[in-house]
């Protein structure tokens, strides 16, 4: 038994760590034993074992939270065939997702729509509000292309060389297995290194086998990047960009690169600022509510079920934490529509509690005994609480629409809400059985 309340001690105090505000740092040490430790964010030394953890929790707010930027593209799909339309948004929504990961942006939001006949491409960029900033990220078509002279065609003595590069060679972004930046060795400039795929080494050592003493251009949506003069015929299949770039320019030259061309243009058409202030605001009210609901039901439970109110209290804070704690763990971005789906959630685990509860006073009617009634209570409150939150799993489940079912929508805040609610529901199964009956086992020592 004190084991057991050694292991319930343990993970009460990281349910608790991991719930708590991101500013509240504490600090613990012993010289003597050489016991580093700090709780915020949680690192724990003890040289004696070799141990070292290191891990901090925080919560990531979205958009309508936190502000940051929202833009909106036109998705030129003139040159695609009517039966590609549907791949090739959803193609070019993923590559920019990707694009935008790259630069560490959090939990961005890429959704696809049409409106007014138009496809278009939203994105969210929590935390960015740097309209510009957020454009420069996600950048613009980035189809790369490798261009040479065409033997066919004379060009006159006063063509620049940019002119002479004129025909497709046939390699571009798609043949590009990775991109690195990398030092030239002698002058120490950054440059970007590409690997090719099988087929775009193949192409590549036939394009360079026929431009020896030749330049070849490297184009970025055909605007020129490098146009270096072939030596050799190159066979290994690597290749690297030149030319006067900064260490930045040549990260994002790379990541370009590395997360594909998009498969149609795209034009910017709106852009939207949205500031922490509003976000802030809906924070303030939303835990006011949240507060005020939540001390409602508590007041309510105790008043009406007395010491099992009180038990069922315990366990719905319990439950927040735990619940609280998830979502910092996964990690999961609140939205306001997220928060609401964990509002909804409380509701289903005081409802499991209203269950039980109610379950066993109807036993004691019965005039059974207490011990006996809890026991037919929870036993037969059950298959009522199961059936309830299964069916609100299923249809959270619905709503997430992981497996990307084409007659469903897929809007960033439906899916905040969904994956909440899902895990709340979740969680409150948990917390409204097991937690609350082992609660009931401690308070009344005696049945």
């Amino acid at each position: 038994m004190n084991s057991r309340r050694v292991v319930y001690a343990v993970l009460l105090f990281f349910l608790i760590w991991m719930c708590l505000p991101e500013n509240v740092p504490v600090n613990f040490a012993v010289n003597k034993s050489k016991i580093h430790f700090t709780i915020n964010p949680l690192s724990i030394d003890i040289p004696i074992f070799g141990t070292h953890i290191k891990k901090d929790f925080k919560t990531k707010l979205g958009l309508d939270l936190k502000g940051g930027s929202h833009l909106v593209f036109k998705a030129d799909v003139s040159k695609v065939k009517p039966e590609d339309v549907s791949d090739a948004l959803l193609s070019a929504r993923d590559i920019i997702e990707k694009r935008v990961n790259y630069f560490g942006v959090s939990e961005p939001v890429v959704q696809t729509s049409k409106s007014n006949g138009e496809n278009r491409i939203s994105v969210d960029l929590p935390g960015i509000e740097n309209v510009s900033q957020a454009v420069g990220l996600i950048g613009q078509t980035a189809q790369l292309h490798f261009l040479e002279e065409d033997a066919a065609q004379k060009y006159a003595s006063t063509a620049s060389l940019l002119e002479r590069l004129s025909k497709d060679t046939g390699l571009n972004g798609t043949d590009i297995k990775k991109s690195t930046v990398v030092f030239d060795p002698e002058t120490g400039k950054p440059q970007v290194s590409l690997q090719f795929t099988q087929n775009g080494a193949k192409l590549f050592e036939e394009i360079t086998a026929r431009n020896i003493g030749k330049p070849v251009g490297i184009f970025l949506d055909y605007y020129p990047i490098s146009a270096p003069v072939v030596q050799q015929k190159i066979s290994e299949g690597n290749a690297v960009i030149t030319g006067s770039f900064t260490v930045e320019e040549a990260k994002q030259l790379a990541i370009s690169i590395n997360s594909g061309a998009l498969p149609l243009p795209i034009q910017l058409i709106e852009q939207r600022n949205i500031g922490p202030s509003l976000g802030a605001e809906d924070v303030q009210k939303s835990v006011i509510a949240g507060g005020v609901g939540l001390a409602m039901v508590c007041l309510f439970m105790i008043v009406y079920y007395g010491r099992l109110g009180l038990i069922a209290t315990v366990a719905l804070s319990l439950y927040g934490m735990l619940s609280f704690a998830m979502f910092r763990a996964i990690p999961v971005v609140l939205t306001l529509p997220g928060i609401a789906g964990f509002i909804l959630s409380i509701g289903m685990a005081v409802d499991s509690n209203i269950l039980i509860f109610e379950r066993i006073k109807e036993e004691q009617r019965k005039g059974k005994d207490l011990k006996t009634s809890i026991r037919l209570g929870f036993t037969r409150a059950l298959d009522a609480i199961k059936d309830a939150n299964v069916t609100t799993l299923l249809v959270s489940f619905i709503l997430f629409n992981p497996l990307n079912w084409s007659f469903l929508p897929q809007f960033g805040m439906v899916r905040g809400f969904a994956l909440t609610l899902g895990i709340g529901v979740a969680t409150s199964l948990f917390t409204g059985v097991v937690i609350t009956q082992r609660l009931i086992q401690t308070f009344y020592k005696h049945i």
